[in-house]
C-alpha cells in the first residue's frame, strides 16, 4: 500500500483568498520586526537623480508608477517562519495586535496590506509590506536577495515565480496596473500560498489596497492548529487564518495505509484522461480554469471535475490529494509534481498527468498549449495517486 507523506493539513495556506478589492480604509496599528547575500533574482535599480537633475522631457508619464525615493532597506539578520496568515476585515489595531501577541507562543509578528488587484489583465492576490521587515519572513533565497527588496522599495513589484516565468511577467518589464504601470523588478514566491506579488505599503497605497488588513504570524514551538483556533476566538468575527509551515503532532504525518475504494475507479481515469485529451492544443494562460485555456493545476481541476472528482485549485494543495508512489510505479491518472521555483526551493510549483508509457499530459507556460510530452525528471518532486476522498477535504 502507498504511503501518506504529507498531512492533508499542510496546504490550507490557499484557503485564504485575498478577495478584497482595493479601497482605501484607516487605521493606526503596530508595525513588527526587521531583518544575507544577493541572489540573481533582482537587479538593483539605478538610482534616479533627484528631480531638479532631470530633464523635463525625460520625466515618466503620468501613468507609470514613479520610483520611490526611501531609505536603504535593512539588512537581512533573522529569519523568522511564518506558521499562519491572518487576513481580517478592518485594520489591524492595537489592541487586537496585543491579544495575537499575548497567545501562547507567539514569537514574532508581522503587518501587511492584502488585496486582490489586476495586473497585466490578471486578478493577481497581493501584499504591500515594509521590505526591511517583511523579507525575514520569507524563503531563505528570497530574503537574502538585497537587491530584490531595493526594487521593491524603489516602486518595482516582486511577482512569484510561476506568476513571472509560466505568466509571462519578463524581468524589467512594465506591466498595467490599478493605477497605472509598475515594473516587475523580481520574481519571489512569498511562501504564502495565493499570495502571488509583493509591492512597498507606498506603492500599495497608490493602488488603494486596504490598510494592516493581513498579519503573519511566526510560533515555531507552537502546535499551529491550536494557534489557529486561538487567534480565531480574540480576532473579530470573519477573520479567517490559514496555516503556512504548520507545526503539527508527530502522529498527524505518521504513514497510514489506504483502504480498498480509496483511490479513482477505472472508469473515472479513462474519463479524466478523456476530458485533458479533449483540450490537446488549447492555449495555456496563467490562472486559467477552462474550458478554453487553462494553466497547469488549473488543467488538472478541470479534468478530473469531469469524472466527478472535486480536486483543489493550485499546485500545492494537489500534492496532497492522496499518498505519494514510486514514479516506477506511476499509474495512468496519477499527478505528477515539480519543485521548479529557484526562489523557493521546496514549493510545489507544477503539476501534470501521468498518461502512460512514461508520458505526461500538461498545460506547461504562457506561450505553449495543453500537449502530451515525455516525462522528466529534472526537480522532480513526487507522483501522487488521486483519492477522491482526501482530495475534497483539501481547501
Amino acid at each position: 500500500m502507498p504511503f501518506i507523506v504529507v498531512a492533508l493539513v499542510a496546504v490550507l495556506t490557499a484557503d485564504v483568498l485575498l478577495l478584497v478589492r482595493p479601497e482605501q480604509e484607516a487605521g493606526q496599528p503596530v508595525r513588527a520586526q526587521a531583518t544575507p547575500k544577493s541572489t540573481l533574482m533582482a537587479q538593483q535599480r539605478r538610482q534616479q537623480p533627484p528631480p531638479q537633475q532631470q530633464p523635463a522631457q525625460q520625466q515618466p508619464p503620468a501613468q507609470q508608477q514613479p520610483a520611490m525615493t526611501l531609505q536603504p532597506v535593512a539588512p537581512l539578520k533573522k529569519l523568522h517562519k511564518p506558521n499562519l496568515f491572518v487576513l481580517t476585515r478592518k485594520p489591524f489595531t492595537n489592541e487586537l495586535l496585543q491579544k495575537v501577541a499575548k497567545l501562547r507562543g507567539v514569537r514574532a509578528l508581522e503587518l501587511a496590506d492584502a488585496a486582490s488587484i489586476t495586473l497585466d489583465g490578471k486578478r493577481v492576490q497581493t501584499l504591500a509590506v515594509n521590505p526591511s521587515t517583511f523579507r525575514s519572513y520569507t524563503p531563505k533565497v528570497t530574503a537574502s536577495s538585497d537587491p530584490l527588496w531595493q526594487n521593491v522599495a524603489a516602486g518595482d513589484v516582486a511577482v512569484s515565480f510561476v506568476l513571472g516565468n509560466d505568466g509571462g511577467l519578463a524581468l524589467h518589464r512594465r506591466v498595467a496596473g490599478p493605477a497605472g504601470t509598475l515594473r516587475i523588478g523580481a520574481y519571489a514566491t512569498t511562501g504564502f500560498g495565493a499570495v502571488d506579488a509583493v509591492v512597498s505599503k507606498d506603492v500599495g497605497r497608490s493602488l488603494g489596497l486596504p490598510h494592516d488588513n493581513a498579519l503573519i504570524v511566526s510560533a515555531p514551538d507552537t502546535n499551529s492548529d491550536t494557534l489557529r483556533k486561538s487567534i480565531l476566538k480574540v480576532l473579530p468575527k470573519g477573520t479567517q487564518a490559514a496555516m503556512v509551515n504548520p507545526v503539527l503532532p508527530q502522529p498527524q504525518t505518521r504513514a497510514r495505509s489506504w483502504p480498498a475504494g480509496s483511490f479513482m475507479t477505472g472508469e473515472q481515469i479513462t474519463v479524466a484522461l478523456k476530458a485533458a485529451a479533449s483540450k490537446l492544443g488549447r492555449p495555456y494562460v496563467w490562472g486559467a480554469e477552462g474550458p478554453d485555456t487553462f494553466d497547469c493545476s488549473g488543467l488538472v481541476q478541470w479534468a478530473f471535475a469531469q469524472a466527478g472528482v472535486r480536486m483543489p485549485r493550485v499546485t500545492h494543495q494537489q500534492w496532497v490529494t492522496g499518498p505519494q508512489v514510486p514514479l516506477s510505479q506511476a499509474q495512468p491518472g496519477d499527478l505528477i509534481f515539480w519543485r521548479l521555483d529557484p526562489t523557493n526551493p521546496g514549493y510545489i510549483s507544477h503539476v501534470a498527468i501521468y498518461w502512460g508509457d512514461g508520458k505526461m499530459i500538461q498545460a506547461p507556460r504562457t506561450g505553449d498549449v495543453v500537449k502530451i510530452s515525455p516525462v522528466h525528471t529534472r526537480n522532480l518532486a513526487g507522483v501522487v495517486r488521486v483519492s477522491p476522498v482526501a482530495a475534497a477535504k483539501v481547501r
